[in-house]
C-alpha cells in the first residue's frame, strides 16, 4: 500500500533454507536461521517495480485486501498431488523431516489451504499451472519428482486480463513450439517451455507497468 503511494516502504525476507540464511546473515550480520524473518529494512529510493513472491500475494479476508494493491497477480501452483510430493521430498531433503511428520502437516495445514489459498487463484491475472504426465496418482510414495519435460503447464488468463495486458495468443502459439489452446482462455505448453513462455508473456507486461508508472 505505501509503496504504490511513495514507492518506499520497508521490505524483509523469511529464510527458507541454511543457504538463504547464511547469505542474509553475512550481508546482515546477523546469527539467523531458517524459518525466521530478517529484520525490516527500507526499500531503496528510485526502484521501478515491487515483486513479492509468496504465498498471499492475492489473499483477501476480513479487514484485508492484498490483492487490491496489485497492479499484476501472478499464480504458479502445480497440481495439489504435484504439490505434495514437491513438498515431501522438499522438506525431508532439506529439513530430514520424515515422511509421516510431513503428512501430518499436509493435513494440518489443509483448512488453511482450502480458504486461504486456493481462492487466490481465482483472483490471478495469470495463471501457471504445471500438471504430470506421469503417474502420480499415489503422491506419498511417488520416488522423484516428474521432470519439466514430464508435464505440461496450463497457462490460464482471467476473464478480461488478455484484453486488459494485450496478449496475443496467436503470437504465442506461434513462438511456442507444440503449444495449442485448449479453451478460449488457456493455452497448453510443455513443461519445458514454461520459463519461455513466463519470459514472452510477462516482460511486455513489466515493461508496460514501468512506463506508465514514469509517465504518471
Amino acid at each position: 500500500k505505501i509503496y504504490g503511494k511513495t514507492g518506499g516502504g520497508k521490505k524483509r525476507y523469511y529464510l527458507h533454507s541454511a543457504e538463504e540464511a547464511e547469505e542474509h546473515n553475512t550481508r546482515l550480520g546477523t546469527n539467523l536461521e531458517p524459518g525466521q524473518f530478517t529484520p525490516w529494512e527500507e526499500i531503496p529510493n528510485g526502484t521501478d517495480v515491487l515483486f513479492y513472491e509468496g504465498l498471499h500475494g492475492g489473499v483477501v479476508g476480513d479487514g484485508y485486501d492484498v490483492a487490491s494493491y496489485a497492479d499484476l497477480l501472478v499464480g504458479v501452483v502445480p497440481i495439489t498431488n504435484l504439490e505434495w510430493i514437491q513438498k515431501i521430498h522438499r522438506d525431508n531433503a532439506e529439513r530430514g523431516y520424515s515422511a509421516e511428520t510431513i503428512v501430518d502437516t499436509i493435513l494440518r495445514r489443509m483448512p488453511d489451504y482450502i480458504n486461504h489459498i486456493c481462492p487466490q487463484f481465482s483472483k490471478t491475472d495469470i495463471n501457471f499451472q504445471r500438471i504430470p504426465t506421469i503417474d502420480t496418482s499415489n503422491p506419498f510414495i511417488c520416488r522423484n519428482i516428474p521432470t519439466p519435460d514430464e508435464s505440461f503447464v496450463i497457462i490460464h488468463f482471467r476473464k478480461g486480463a488478455r484484453e486488459k495486458w494485450g496478449i496475443d495468443f496467436q503470437y504465442l502459439l506461434g513462438m511456442i513450439n507444440d503449444s495449442f489452446m485448449s479453451s478460449p482462455t488457456s493455452i497448453v505448453v510443455n513443461g519445458g517451455k514454461m520459463g519461455f513462455a513466463m519470459e514472452l508473456i510477462l516482460t511486455p507486461i513489466i515493461h508496460r507497468l514501468i512506463e506508465e508508472k514514469k509517465s504518471s
